[in-house]
């Protein structure tokens, strides 16, 4: 029950686009129509299950102040916590590498769609901030954290995809000059905020 209680806080009332404004470089730039942005999607909901147990393993037993005492007494005061910001970034960039090549091998439109987009997930602030809040809430288990993952990923996904759909449909609409592109997409999505607040009152 805990771990279902953190999916659907995580989608919904924690979701990393409407209640902490990570991941909005891609998010705007690749929300242009459905197909890309589903495709952008998933690859960040991939990546956030993959690297959010890694880094609760690595910072767990390798970073945390005297996480390496399993290897002896010796170690039982080393404090590595300073390298947790960079060894996340190490890992959230060797699976992007991964995701990269993949989706060039067996998607080639869709890596073409994409474009710099792609790579650039090494750098998402929703990865990475997923990763951080990881362990700053101390989460019990890699299991949670990949719990917190996915659910972390499929809110953006979910913001990503309603973004991109509702950015086809106003395509047909009268939308004022000064406001075309990027500044209804703006409003748009600071509407979808004010709409998920609502989900502040669920309870599990």
């Amino acid at each position: 029950m805990e771990n279902l209680n953190l999916f659907i806080r995580s989608i919904f009332i924690d979701n990393m686009i409407f209640a902490y404004f990570l991941g909005m470089c891609s998010f705007l730039a690749v929300s242009k129509n459905v197909k890309t942005a589903f495709g952008l999607g998933i690859a960040v909901t991939f990546m956030l299950v993959v690297t959010l147990p890694i880094n609760y393993l690595l910072n767990t037993y390798v970073l945390q102040p005297g996480a390496l005492s399993w290897l002896g007494e010796d170690y039982a005061s080393v404090d590595l916590s300073f390298l947790g910001l960079i060894m996340f970034i190490a890992v959230i960039a060797s699976m992007t590498q991964l995701v990269e090549m993949a989706v060039e091998k067996f998607s080639p439109s869709l890596y073409a769609s994409l474009g710099i987009f792609l790579p650039l997930i090494a750098v998402n602030c929703a990865i990475l901030g997923c990763s951080l809040f990881m362990q700053q809430r101390d989460l019990g288990s890699a299991v949670t954290s990949m719990v917190y993952g996915a659910g972390s990923g499929i809110g953006w996904l979910l913001a990503i995809v309603g973004i991109a759909a509702i950015r086809e449909k106003i395509q047909y609409s009268n939308v004022p000059a000064a406001l075309k592109g990027i500044g209804i997409t703006f409003i748009i999505t600071g509407l979808m905020g004010i709409a998920f607040m609502s989900f502040l009152g669920i309870k599990i």
